[in-house]
């Protein structure tokens, strides 16, 4: 495999990562379970929500969203928020495209953010994920990350 450089996000990567975003948590996203269960809401898919996280991760703190790429074509990327009130930093997204999970990607992209959240004077890190996120559950025990809570995400359809 090529060499992977992580670099910080631009606007024009906007699409590409929402495009990775939806092929990687479409197993693994909340948003899909409700439609599962409920059907489209307000003639929206789970795709619309999940996309619309990543435009509240741009928004909330652009510096702080990098890019792993080769030569110049975006495999993957992970978004983080620096809150300098609490000294913690938060990951709400990582995904990597299909094709090169597997290869350490993720580790990479979770290694950047911890140096640079270090670096930002933060003093914890933390992330969440899914218990039907496999990956997730080995990566991040594995990267140093401590299981703090278990959370249950209930919904209630108001349409009826």
């Amino acid at each position: 495999m090529s060499e992977v450089t992580i670099r910080t996000f631009q606007n024009t990567d906007l699409d590409v990562i929402k495009a990775i975003t939806l092929e990687a948590f479409a197993p693994v996203t909340y948003e899909a379970n409700i439609e599962a269960e409920f059907g489209l809401i307000n003639e929206r898919d789970w795709r619309f929500r999940k996309a619309q996280h990543i435009d509240d991760d741009v928004q909330a703190d652009p510096e702080s969203i990098f890019i792993a790429e080769i030569n110049g074509t975006v495999i993957g990327y992970i978004t983080s928020r620096r809150n300098s009130e609490t000294k913690i930093g938060t990951i709400p997204n990582l995904a990597v495209s299909k094709e090169y999970r597997g290869h350490g990607i993720g580790q990479m992209l979770l290694d950047h953010v911890d140096a640079y959240m270090r670096e930002q004077g933060m003093e914890v890190l933390k992330i969440e994920t899914l218990e039907q996120n496999a990956i997730g559950q080995q990566l991040y025990p594995k990267m140093g990350f401590k299981e703090m809570a278990r959370q249950i995400y209930y919904c209630k359809d108001l349409r009826h």
